[in-house]
């Protein structure tokens, strides 16, 4: 799915801290705020759109192509039932 941008005004000092704190557990504002998107998006868009959604954005299958018939082998030359 193509992704969008979100602008959101927050405190720059909360801001800072907030970064600080986040990258001491091994996070970031960035990946909580993608984490929580995906909660809300989950706990509020019902069960039917989520699903149509997906399939939509799952690829294609792709056509199974038909294996070429074997070959056949021709027969060993010089190979034939003498003493």
């Amino acid at each position: 799915m193509k992704k969008a941008t979100i602008t959101v005004t927050f405190d720059e000092e909360k801001l800072g801290a907030l970064e600080f704190s986040l990258k001491k557990e091994g996070s970031s504002v960035q990946a909580r705020l993608e984490q929580t998107l995906g909660q809300l998006y989950e706990r509020t868009v019902p069960d039917a759109v989520r699903e149509y959604l997906d399939s939509r954005a799952a690829p294609a299958p792709r056509p199974k192509r038909p294996r070429p018939a074997p070959k056949e082998r021709p027969a060993p030359s010089g190979e034939e039932g003498g003493a």
